[in-house]
């Protein structure tokens, strides 16, 4: 391997990993839910009908409780 194969190697995984950070701090800029202090916090819940009530995402919880 050459000193500038190595280089070239070496460029382009920093490249990779500070490109990844950056969109890491976007991402959690971007999507990070502000905390609602004008309601009270309800959990996510399995209405009767099998449906996800309180839960905005489209992945689920595993094992949420009934609704009451």
């Amino acid at each position: 391997m050459k000193l500038r194969d190595l280089a070239k190697g070496s460029s382009v995984f920093l490249g990779v990993v500070v490109a990844g950070y950056l969109s890491t701090i976007y991402v959690d800029q971007r999507f990070a839910t502000q905390p609602d202090t004008s309601s009270p916090a309800s959990s996510a819940c399995i209405g009767a009908d099998g449906s996800w009530k309180n839960w905005s995402w489209p992945n689920v919880p595993a094992l949420s409780p009934k609704c009451k």
